[in-house]
């Protein structure tokens, strides 16, 4: 069953949401050489609790940490650990949040110190689809055009592998919710997208195969032939007005406006 939010519940969904962001970006400042997934795990767990905030990660399913730290060939799911972030890896933050029983997560990808410029063409290119996404998100379409339009943008972009085997999400009261949203396309339609309906949509591509594996832990996904792996990934809601990235500081404003979406000023707040 699909959870349809009103403008009121929208409203207290993006007070979770700007958690969420303010809290990525304390994260982001943190991503240098010598610092460790534990710190980020520290880091997250102070800003949840000085914001009154409570993790949606900890203790899901028995994940042990408020926020999945997953390093250069690992997808998703990394559990942190003591191993120092050196130069040139990448690092994909996946964090969310629960204020007042509703719930935001976005995830994001980001270099420590300088990467090689086919490095950061990877992340480049997993955000822009990300974003491609959600421009695909407006009462009437369907499901699978935000599948699509991830796609079109990933193959535009060279020859990556399109992980299939993980997607987004309906988030509301919990955090994950239907619909599965899918990176690709389908021939299946999916639902009408509705306004109050919200979505986490999150890709997730490779420098190489798409082929991935779980680790004996059940939860650590790397990448088969060890290649990077980036994953961006925010919580977007339908309005009358377009969407709204409960996720992003601005709303997703500054993306959207450039791809001639229109967004709601006023939640952006």
């Amino acid at each position: 069953m699909i959870e349809v939010k009103t403008p009121a519940e929208v409203a207290k969904m993006r007070v979770a949401g700007r958690v969420v962001a303010e809290i990525h970006e304390v994260l982001r400042d943190a991503v240098v050489p010598g610092a460790t997934p534990n710190d980020l795990d520290g880091i997250a767990r102070r800003e949840l609790t000085d914001r009154g905030a409570t993790s949606n990660f900890l203790g899901y399913g028995g994940f042990p940490a408020t926020v999945c730290v997953s390093v250069n060939d690992v997808v998703v799911h990394g559990i942190p650990n003591d191993v120092p972030f050196e130069s040139g890896d990448i690092v994909s933050l996946d964090f969310g949040a629960v204020v007042d029983g509703w719930h935001g997560d976005a995830a994001v990808t980001l270099p420590v110190g300088p990467v090689p410029g086919e490095v950061a063409a990877l992340l480049r290119d997993c955000d822009d689809a990300l974003w491609a996404g959600i421009a695909a998100m407006s009462a009437g379409k369907r499901l699978r055009e935000i599948g699509t339009a991830v796609e079109k943008l990933v193959r535009s972009r060279g020859s990556y592998g399109l992980v299939e085997e993980y997607g987004g999400h309906g988030i509301g009261t919990a955090m994950h919710q239907d619909p599965h949203v899918m990176n690709y396309r389908t021939r299946a339609r999916g639902p009408k997208l509705t306004m109050g309906m919200c979505l986490a949509v999150e890709p997730m591509i490779t420098m190489g195969t798409a082929g991935t594996h779980t680790l004996s832990d059940d939860w650590t996904v790397k990448t088969d032939d060890g290649s990077l792996a980036a994953h961006f990934e925010h919580s977007v809601a339908i309005t009358p007005d377009g969407p709204l990235v409960l996720t992003a500081l601005d709303g997703g404003a500054g993306r959207l406006d450039a791809l001639g979406v229109a967004t709601p000023r006023g939640l952006a707040e």
